[in-house]
């Protein structure tokens, strides 16, 4: 059995994998043609791939001083403190570090606001973590709402995710958000051509409204690959296989510049007049993992690799505070082996989760984010998400979805016998369990787990079922900003030309996974972006 688990573990994977490598090639040729034509100018020299493997570019002129950090990915995440005479060959007024979605949101505010901006992405292409989602931003009181005649404000979204995180977010800074989402999406649109539309026929967790807002194909794939899009016509140059190792601060904390690496071991200093950190959490540093959230230290990550917790890391050696370092979101419903984010459309719309005895433990709707320490207590740390051809039809409209399907990762029985055949599932029990559930939902009650079922269709067959595991996907806590993303310290004053955006600053959704509210990741790298890329235009 371990054996046949370990194969279906390998082959996940490895689809996974190529799934992933396809998606990246489309990219890079898009990436490469840009490149051939509009080169870099007086960067030209950034884009060299012949430099001697180990070179290091000079040094900023008057360059000294002393580094002092944490541990990141190799070892330091570091800053130094130049010398107030210290210059640099080089000079960009915005540089940005993540060519996510705050990323990209941040430098094309900026450069719209006038300022030359460069984009520092560590990966051979922009993907991050905006990739891995569904793509969906939550935004109220916006356009597509009123056409589909839905009453929403940003007041009321910002009650749902105080009340979702139980008061603990500080509701200023949750009204920030809130605030400027929804503009910041129709800016996305007229500006910019991203073809946004409402989610009418499921609500998430938590939300009083539907004001999840996606792309034609409900994927974060398409959400980045057009902010790249949009950021090349806007003249944003995007410089990809370039990992920032070093920020470079004056005596006063002011950012004078970077060190960045390529992958042939060459260092460049570049000089900036204002730097947005865009480059995510913690979620793919275990020994952070581990210090601030335990409970999944041992738990699939689906996040990007990339997340080291360099902004945080950073922000400790600046004196910049932090906040809510434990906040996360978590996933229950991640198909195993294969790798697939299965929608929480398929439990909202009905569905329930039994473990590998057949038998349900939690409210599954009250949030996808707490369930998967849920699921990973269960045993072998895994579950089966049941649901019928209704739902799947709804789940249907996500692109994750439909490769699950096609992965082969999406059961089909006509029968609860059969059912439990093709899952494996001891059939008495699992008949029991829904049984009940067929019988909770005909007199619309309340379950032993809290879950309501007023109003929740019955489950029929044909069944679908999908086994899940629990994962976590990324951080909410980091850096505290201002009304203008601007990093503060502890005593409240900013440090001037340094922003934070994503999850690279403190979210909305407190120090617990239950906390999170669907959407929160990208309402604060949409929202954030925009708000540091239009300061540190001004700061430059």
């Amino acid at each position: 059995m371990a054996a046949a688990e370990e194969r279906d573990r390998a082959a996940g994977r490895r689809r996974h994998h190529h799934q992933r490598r396809r998606r990246q090639h489309r990219a890079r040729r898009a990436c490469a043609r840009h490149r051939r034509h509009r080169p870099l100018g007086r960067l030209r020299h950034l884009r060299a791939r012949g430099a001697r493997d180990g070179h290091r570019r000079a040094p900023a002129r008057g360059a000294r001083g002393h580094d002092r950090g944490g541990p990141g990915r190799a070892g330091r995440a570091r800053v130094t403190v130049l010398a107030p005479e210290t210059s640099y060959e080089v000079t960009i007024p915005v540089v940005v570090v993540g060519a996510g979605a705050a990323g990209l949101c941040a430098a094309l505010a900026a450069r719209e606001a006038g300022a030359e901006v460069l984009v520092l992405e560590r990966d051979p292409v922009p993907r991050g973590s905006t990739a891995l989602s569904a793509g969906l931003v939550p935004a109220a009181g916006t356009r597509w709402q009123r056409e589909a005649g839905i009453e929403d404000t940003p007041e009321a979204f910002a009650a749902d995710i105080l009340a979702k995180a139980e008061g603990e977010p500080d509701p200023a800074e949750v009204a920030r958000v809130t605030r400027v989402a929804g503009p910041a999406l129709e800016w996305l649109a007229d500006a910019h051509g991203l073809r946004f539309s409402v989610i009418t026929d499921f609500r998430y967790p938590g939300h009083s409204a539907n004001r999840m807002h996606g792309l034609p194909s409900r994927s974060g794939e398409e959400l980045v690959d057009r902010l790249r899009e949009a950021a090349e016509r806007a003249g944003v140059d995007i410089l990809c296989d370039a990992w920032v190792t070093a920020l470079h601060a004056r005596l006063d904390g002011r950012i004078a510049g970077l060190t960045l690496r390529r992958p042939d071991g060459t260092e460049d200093h570049l000089g900036c007049g204002a730097l947005v950190l865009a480059c995510n959490g913690y979620g793919g540093n275990k020994a952070l993992v581990r210090q601030h959230v335990p409970a999944l230290a041992e738990a699939l990550y689906f996040g990007h690799p990339g997340n080291q917790g360099e902004a945080v890391l950073w922000g400790e050696a600046l004196g910049a505070a932090a906040r809510h370092l434990s906040g996360h979101q978590g996933h229950g419903s991640v198909a195993h082996p294969a790798g697939i984010l299965i929608t929480w459309a398929t439990i909202t719309e009905g569905g329930v989760q039994v473990n590998l005895e057949g038998r349900r433990f939690s409210d599954e709707s009250h949030g996808y984010s707490e369930q998967a320490a849920r699921v990973l207590e269960q045993p072998e740390g895994l579950a089966w998400t049941i649901f019928d051809a209704r739902i799947a039809g709804i789940a249907r409209q996500f692109e994750d979805f439909r490769q699950a399907e096609a992965a082969g990762a999406i059961l089909e029985a006509d029968s609860i016998p059969a059912l439990a055949a093709a899952t494996h599932l001891p059939e008495a029990a699992l008949a029991e369990t829904l049984a009940e559930v067929a019988r909770l939902k005909a007199a619309g009650a309340t379950d032993a787990h809290g879950r309501r079922f007023a109003g929740s269709p019955p489950l029929v067959a044909p069944y679908r079922a999908v086994r899940v595991t629990g994962a976590l996907f990324h951080t909410q806590g980091g850096l505290v900003v201002d009304d203008a993303a601007r990093v503060l310290r502890p005593d409240g004053s900013a440090i001037p030309n340094l922003f934070a955006a994503g999850g690279a600053a403190c979210g909305v959704s407190g120090s617990r996974a239950s906390g999170y509210l669907s959407g929160n990741g990208l309402l604060t790298a949409v929202a954030l972006g925009r708000l540091a890329g239009q300061a540190a235009a001004t700061a430059a």
